[in-house]
């Protein structure tokens, strides 16, 4: 909340309080005496709530002097008790009186009184403080916890794109190397895909017919670089219309199973299969595991989405790998 506004608000709170006590005060007496009544306790009482809520508290409770702010507020009660009688007196026909037969009030009764009264704001005062300090602290902390939380998935999904294009780029290299004729088809997937991954993914949330095409155009791209002699069973249920999804959350469970999988065996493809409901999306990779395969680690790949999916889906996501002897499995259930 800015200055200007928490000052209006401060003065449209007294100036209620204050009218009600003048309306209160009036009903029994002159509305004279009631004035009196409202400029004594309302200048007294205001001052004593700013003084400790504006100087006090952040004078000694910010460099944690706490003894120091304890006596500083003792202090404060106890003068604004004898300020008050002082300025009781200059009006004592309308404040020191108990009523019309009673007499005057003495100097130790008003003053326990005005002892009480000073500490309920006091009380107030610290109470405001303590509860605007914690509402901005936590206002602080989650401004940075967001910020902190846009900087790891920033880098995690820089290392995206080095490690995307390192993998593609050697395909290509590959099919150049055999003088293939489909490696300006390959480059021109891979400029398709990059294209996709530099600007359309810098969303935190894309159209997941998006991400399902970026999806297809590497399995194509794999395609080539195996001669066409790569088997794939892609497989899509569900509508993909006005559903969203975090950009590049699904290529790394298929790269994986490319890099380290038999993608050339008919009999075993790798079997990818997508269903989507109205607020899920249902994932799973089954590959069989190369055995003469030596890079047995799955990279930076499936560890940078292990974290992104926290980051992104924090208790919204189940995600299942099992590793068998021979094939390798990949469950994801994310909540759109």
């Amino acid at each position: 909340m800015s200055r200007i506004r928490q000052f209006f608000l401060h003065a449209i709170i007294w100036l209620v309080l204050l009218l009600f006590f003048v309306f209160i005060s009036s009903r029994s007496g002159s509305v004279s005496e009631a004035l009196v009544i409202f400029v004594y306790f309302g200048f007294c009482n205001i001052a004593i709530f700013y003084i400790n809520y504006l100087y006090l508290l952040p004078r000694y409770l910010n460099s944690r002097e706490y003894l120091a702010c304890a006596a500083s507020i003792i202090g404060l009660i106890l003068v604004s008790g004898l300020l008050k009688y002082g300025l009781a007196n200059v009006f004592s026909d309308t404040i020191l009186v108990r009523g019309q037969t009673s007499g005057a009030i003495g100097f130790r009764d008003y003053y326990i009184a005005s002892v009480f009264t000073s500490t309920f704001f006091v009380f107030t005062s610290t109470a405001l403080k303590f509860s605007t300090d914690w509402f901005v602290n936590e206002k602080v902390k989650r401004s940075l916890e967001k910020e902190k939380l846009a900087a790891e998935l920033a880098f995690l999904k820089s290392q995206i794109n080095p490690h995307f294009l390192f993998n593609s780029l050697n395909n290509i290299y590959s099919l150049a190397y055999q003088r293939s004729d489909k490696t300006p088809e390959a480059v021109l997937k891979l400029s398709e895909i990059m294209r996709y991954m530099l600007q359309e993914s810098n969303e935190v949330r894309v159209d997941l017919a998006r991400e399902l095409r970026y999806l297809d155009n590497y399995i194509e791209l794999q395609k080539l670089r195996f001669k066409n002699d790569a088997y794939v069973n892609l497989s899509v249920e569900g509508d993909d219309h006005d559903k969203k999804i975090a950009p590049l959350i699904l290529i790394a469970f298929v790269e994986n199973a490319f890099k380290h999988g038999v993608a050339s065996d008919p009999q075993h493809p790798i079997e990818i299969h997508i269903k989507i409901t109205s607020d899920r999306l249902n994932f799973s990779v089954i590959n069989r595991k190369n055995s003469h395969n030596k890079d047995l680690t799955s990279g930076i790949g499936l560890n940078n989405v292990k974290r992104r999916l926290d980051l992104l889906y924090p208790d919204r996501y189940y995600l299942n790998i099992t590793d068998r002897e021979v094939t390798y499995c990949t469950e994801l259930s994310l909540v759109l």
